[in-house]
This record gives C-alpha cells, structure tokens and sequence, in this order.
C-alpha cells in the first residue's frame, strides 16, 4: 500500500462506527455479515450503515458481494495487511523485529483459520 491508500484507509477508519463496523467484519471472518445483521449489531439504521459501508469501500478495506436477496459485506484482509505493513514497513530501523513477527503470524493464523 502507497501513501495514498494508507492515508483513505486511515481516514475511514478514523471514526467510530466505521471503525466498530471494520472490527466486526475482521471478526466474522471471510464469509463476512449481511448487511441487515451488520445493522443490527451496531444498532444503526440502514442508511446509517450504508453511508459508513460506503467509506470503508472507498478505502478498499471492504468488499460487498450479492448473495440471492441480501448483500454480504466482509473485511478485505489483503487490504489491511497491506495497511499493517506499509505502518511498520521501518519498523525497528529495518532490523528483524519479534513485536512486528508476532503480528504478522497472528493476522495470518486469522486469515487462514
């Protein structure tokens, strides 16, 4: 992830319902939500809902998918790891830094599992 990228992430993630939204979708893991459920666990109307969906879709740390009658919306685990590294990408002065692989290996054991 560039500057750019980095910048409309952390930008849509800069607020609390987005960033409450994001954090359930990284929970349910790669099926995702439906949007109606997504509502009700933030207790948000669903204009409400879409207007944040739209920001976290911007960013590319969402992706939306049509399932029969009910739109799935899921976290873009590809995005976010793009965002983790792009933030420690130095980290440690470039030297071999446990913290950072500790992380790494924990949002990967997430993704895979």
């Amino acid at each position: 992830m560039n500057r750019s990228g980095s910048l409309k992430a952390l930008g849509a993630l800069a607020q609390a319902t987005r960033l409450d939204a994001f954090r359930l979708l990284v929970q349910a893991g790669p099926e995702g939500l439906a949007a109606g459920d997504l509502a009700a666990k933030l207790d948000i109307s669903p204009p409400a809902l879409s207007f944040h969906l739209r920001g976290l879709a911007y960013a590319r740390l969402i992706q939306a998918r049509q399932q029969g009658r009910f739109i799935y919306y899921s976290a873009n685990y590809a995005a976010m790891q793009s965002l983790v590294d792009f933030l420690t990408e130095n980290c440690c002065g470039g030297a071999t830094c446990t913290p950072l692989q500790a992380s790494s290996r924990k949002i990967t054991a997430r993704r895979l599992g």
